[in-house]
């Protein structure tokens, strides 16, 4: 009999249900959150939730100020421009080892991803899209075949992961992304290192761009 995988923890639901609304803009960039009001909307208890957001801390994704509640990280040009200067040295990398270290079977399950985005670029699916984009960087990493590389590539896309919701506001932009991600791994199918980490290049730079053209960014 298959087993089935065991439901997520309390604190767990917690993190995941406040960290999608952070990333997708339905807790504001600069606003303040209130344990018990949170606690309240999702339906559980305040432990959980002061669990998660003192993982959400530990991402950079909130600020908990000591008996002033928790504070929405706000959108900042300058550390947009320290993970894109992060990513373009340790991603590009990763993309290089890739195309010399990817399987067959490593590079279906990429092209099952590119096939997923592509049906996830009209305006409704930008969450979709968004989880999507992760998963895609995630199995990149995989198989660049070094967990400390792939470690710290997690920290950046989670660093990165709200401005890119900003980023792909327009649908054009999603569909650039999903374009861009197919010159990515079609380069790591071809076992073009140089080709691989040029398209990465290219991609991480066309998120910079997306991301300083939106209004409002400090």
């Amino acid at each position: 009999m298959e087993t089935q995988p065991a439901p997520p923890s309390l604190q767990e639901q917690a993190y995941r249900d406040i960290r999608s609304r952070i990333v997708s803009c339905r807790f504001r960039p600069g606003s303040r959150l209130n344990e018990a009001e949170v606690a309240t909307l999702l339906g559980l208890g305040r432990t959980p939730v002061r669990q998660a957001f003192d993982r959400l801390r530990m991402e950079g994704l909130v600020i908990v100020h000591p008996r002033r509640g928790v504070e929405v990280r706000g959108f900042e040009a300058g550390e947009l421009l320290e993970i894109v200067e992060a990513r373009l040295v340790n991603e590009c990398h990763a993309a290089g080892l890739a195309a010399l270290r990817a399987t067959p079977r490593d590079i279906a399950a990429l092209e099952d991803i590119l096939l997923r985005s592509t049906a996830a670029t009209p305006v409704e699916e930008t969450e979709t899209l968004m989880r999507l984009e992760r998963e895609f960087h995630g199995l990149l990493a995989q198989i660049a075949g070094n967990t400390v590389l792939a470690g710290i590539l997690r920290n950046l896309q989670d660093r990165a992961i709200r401005f890119w919701f900003v980023a792909s506001g327009q649908q054009p932009q999603r569909q650039s992304v999903v374009a861009q991600h197919a010159d990515i791994l079609g380069a790591i199918a071809a076992g073009d290192r140089a080709g691989a980490e040029a398209a990465m290049r290219r991609h991480i730079e066309d998120f910079r761009a997306s991301v300083l053209r939106q209004p409002g960014l400090r």
